[in-house]
């Protein structure tokens, strides 16, 4: 399942002639991220969440930086300690926007993580939260392209992991996308993140 480390690394320009404290905030910490300071960056989006109570984003990338960065960790303390933070930071992002798919996508994302690291002891008890997850964030967003490539890829690993064909989620690939083509985030930092990783996975179904 190590297959499933999802690279969500992404950078956001923001070109304004007066940012305000929260775009410029937001921008440091996408940076921070981009050049391999994750613990520097979640803390950022952290503060930032903490400063914007009504803002469910700042949280949503700390939450990310940490799921991110536990794909491939090793030492389970570590990676425990990563995903517990980033459990706490998803729990107070739900709380201000709930049935939100980026979220859930998110949540799955964690999910998976544990998967991932120990698919004997983990898929069992997670493999059905994450199939749940998906579902929920696909009626709630079919045209969301990360809801799609996310599953898709999710079910690719599955498939790997038990020895089956995995070309049947390629067309699924395909529709996401198409679906990032047309996608406009509501914010400048709103989630854009996957395209690129959409499209290595379809290169390995040709």
């Amino acid at each position: 399942m190590k297959n499933l480390i999802i690279i969500a690394t992404f950078i956001v320009s923001v070109v304004t002639s007066a940012q305000t404290n929260y775009e410029q905030g937001m921008q440091k910490a996408f940076e921070l991220w981009g050049q391999n300071n994750p613990t520097e960056a979640s803390n950022l989006f952290e503060r930032i969440g903490n400063a914007e109570p009504d803002n469910w984003l700042p949280l949503y990338y700390a939450a990310q930086v940490n799921i991110v960065n536990s794909f491939g960790e090793s030492d389970e303390e570590k990676l425990s300690a990563q995903l517990k933070k980033a459990q706490d930071l998803i729990n107070d992002a739900t709380a201000i926007s709930k049935n939100n798919p980026e979220i859930l996508v998110l949540q799955a994302l964690l999910h998976t993580a544990w998967v991932a690291y120990d698919g004997a002891t983990y898929g069992m008890t997670l493999s059905g939260k994450v199939v749940e997850l998906y579902t929920k964030a696909e009626m709630i967003a079919p045209e969301n392209p990360r809801v799609v490539y996310c599953k898709a890829e999710w079910n690719m690993g599955g498939a790997k992991y038990f020895g089956q064909d995995t070309t049947p989620f390629c067309k699924d690939l395909e529709h996401a996308l198409e679906l990032f083509t047309n996608f406009k985030p509501e914010t400048p930092f709103s989630p854009n993140w996957g395209k690129d990783r959409a499209e290595m996975l379809l290169e390995s179904c040709k």
